[in-house]
């Protein structure tokens, strides 16, 4: 019976992937919605109905492969990002910046009034700037949209990520300095987070220069380019985490340095083709599977009312400061609306502090619930919002 129950479990996560798989290929032909929408649905449910059979962080080869496509993702994602765009209009980059300020600011606030201490409530605000990456590129792609929304979406969301994941590390640190007798310990550790993010960049530097380098000398770009980065991409992880990097930092440097190495991954293997398109699965069915269902129902309320501020910040000042960037309210509007996804790999970046004793806090259940709810509703939020911009192939035509 036991040699029984173990066969099951070992089958348990293939064919929860590839129910996955069937069902978002079915809802997406009949309701026309993202499939990342269903994958995560199916996922969190799944893991919830079976929690016996499926532990989604003890299965290490499950956690390896939603951190490979994660990267692919996230490559992919800062390959698409023009920084000669952003310099020839800066209210772009400006825009960014105080989105990311006004939301960082109003869910501290709301946080405060709330009840939360201060330490959770600028980790919330810090986790609350940062749009999903990886959610993004795949409504632009499976989409095929282009225009001046998706462009704005996809930089706005470079901006914010970034911003989160410095700001989140700098938070630790300040906390860390303000307990009496660790200043030492604070000052290390500030020291540390800085080489960390300074090695990760230049990991992905060195990648973006050497790989686009070989490819030339090989002289088969074309053929091989795809294929190329995807290991490359792997391979960098790989060293990221045995390293301890940001593997968020270092893949996103190595999207931006390939960009400007004139190499080009080609229309046909947008989303890095087949194995693309299953690591999908597999990271979108990973992420909403580490969400237990019990703390999203104890966090609703907070989570609600954070996710309702979040959005409402990102939606202002893009529609405020949109005739300065050169377009109108109305796209500005929703270009704010398209930042609505939000990543599960944001709570995951608070494992590491397990040790302050948040990990059962009120305001963690509301971290939870909301980013179900984003999981789920940002990918449909951000196909609404290219939709209405009449930036997909569908509306073009008419």
């Amino acid at each position: 019976m036991t040699e029984f129950s173990m066969n099951i479990s070992q089958m348990a996560w293939p064919c929860v992937v590839a129910a996955a798989w069937l069902l978002g290929d079915i809802v997406n032909r009949s309701l026309h919605l993202p499939r990342i929408s269903v994958y995560a649905l199916t996922g969190f449910a799944l893991v919830n109905l079976f929690p016996t059979y499926l532990s989604p962080l003890d299965n290490h080869s499950l956690v390896l492969l939603a951190n490979i496509a994660f990267g692919l993702m996230l490559f992919e994602f800062a390959y698409r990002i023009n920084v000669r765009w952003l310099s020839l209009n800066p209210w772009i980059a400006i825009t960014g910046l105080v989105e990311a300020g006004a939301t960082f600011a109003t869910v501290y606030c709301v946080a405060l009034w709330y009840g939360s201490t201060q330490l959770m409530s600028l980790l919330l605000a810090a986790l609350a700037m940062s749009s999903s990456p990886a959610a993004v590129i795949r409504v632009i792609n499976e989409q095929r949209s282009s225009g001046q929304v998706s462009e704005r979406i996809l930089h706005l969301t470079a901006i914010n990520t970034v911003l989160a994941v410095f700001v989140f590390k700098l938070i630790l640190v300040y906390w860390t300095m303000q307990t009496p007798g660790d200043f030492l310990k604070a000052s290390a550790q500030s020291l540390h987070v800085m080489l960390v993010a300074c090695a990760s960049v230049l990991a992905g530097t060195v990648f973006g220069i050497l790989l686009p380098t070989i490819l030339r000398w090989r002289g088969k770009q074309a053929q091989d380019a795809t294929l190329g980065f995807a290991f490359a991409v792997i391979l960098l992880v790989a060293l990221s985490h045995a390293s301890s990097l940001s593997p968020v930092l270092a893949t996103l440097s190595f999207g931006l340095v390939a960009r400007h190495r004139r190499i080009s991954l080609g229309r046909t293997q947008r989303n890095f083709g087949v194995l693309g398109e299953l690591l999908a699965v597999v990271l979108f069915v990973f992420a909403a599977s580490t969400l237990a269902w019990t703390q999203v129902l104890a966090g609703v309320m907070l989570g609600s009312l954070l996710l309702v501020m979040r959005l409402g910040s990102k939606i202002v000042v893009t529609t405020l400061l949109a005739p300065a960037s050169g377009i109108s309210m109305r796209k500005g509007l929703l270009s704010g609306l398209g930042l609505a996804p939000v990543s599960v790999f944001l709570i995951l970046n608070l494992e590491q502090t397990n040790s302050l004793g948040i990990a059962t806090t009120n305001e963690w259940y509301a971290l939870v619930a909301m980013t179900l709810i984003l999981e789920i509703a940002g990918p449909i939020l951000t196909q609404l919002a290219l939709y209405l911009a009449k930036e997909t192939p569908e509306e073009q035509e008419q």
